[in-house]
């Protein structure tokens, strides 16, 4: 049976795949896929007409969307990482869910702003605010963990994983939340993760 084959770049929101199956742990195969002209080629448009990165390919199946891909990589592969009942499944999408709509419109803000504006024409005005409209679904996200470990209780699991995927984008604009210590404390648990660090080595 050929191997999944993953289209993307670490350097983009692909990561968030990559790290789905490093931590699953199968073979596959990565065909590193950047955010520009790779992903505008007409063999990756084949694939993927969006012309969006990640996307996977596991035999007649093609997948787009992170977390459409990293939801179904762990229920077909991933063992315990995927939930056991429909409850916990249910909140493992509605985790899912609500990182991209929550946490990523905000984070852009601050994404575009501090990699994508000229220095000179930076509004850190837009900034502050992006980080001020935060602060609600991280007291939320810090309430929820304050007397487990992980989302769905005590073990890790791809609700963890895709939360904390999407969330990467904070880390890497320093985006500071440390005054949410729960949240603070789960992500450096997620981030520490082997399959984390293996996908960031990744091109």
């Amino acid at each position: 049976m050929a191997k999944p084959v993953l289209y993307g770049s670490s350097t983009s929101r692909a990561i968030r795949s990559i790290w789905a199956i490093e931590e699953i742990g199968i073979e596959y195969d990565h065909v590193p896929t950047d955010f520009g002209e790779g992903s505008k080629a007409p063999e990756y448009l084949a694939i993927n007409p969006n012309g969006r990165i990640p996307a996977l390919v596991d035999g007649d199946l093609v997948l787009c969307e992170s977390m459409a891909i990293n939801l179904y990589l762990a229920r077909t592969y991933g063992g315990d990482l995927y939930p056991d009942n429909a409850g916990d499944e249910a909140r493992a999408q509605q985790w899912s869910v609500w990182g991209i709509s929550e946490i990523e419109p905000l984070q852009m803000r601050i994404v575009i702003q501090k990699f994508f504006t000229p220095e000179e024409k930076r509004s850190e005005r837009a900034v502050e605010g992006a980080i001020k409209g935060l602060q609600r679904p991280l007291a939320v996200l810090d309430a929820h963990l304050a007397n487990q470990a992980y989302l769905l209780g005590d073990t890790f699991s791809i609700a963890d994983l895709n939360l904390a995927a999407v969330m990467m984008l904070l880390k890497q604009t320093k985006t500071d939340y440390s005054a949410h210590e729960n949240v603070t404390r789960w992500a450096k648990d997620c981030y520490a993760r082997p399959s984390c660090v293996a996908a960031r080595a990744r091109d």
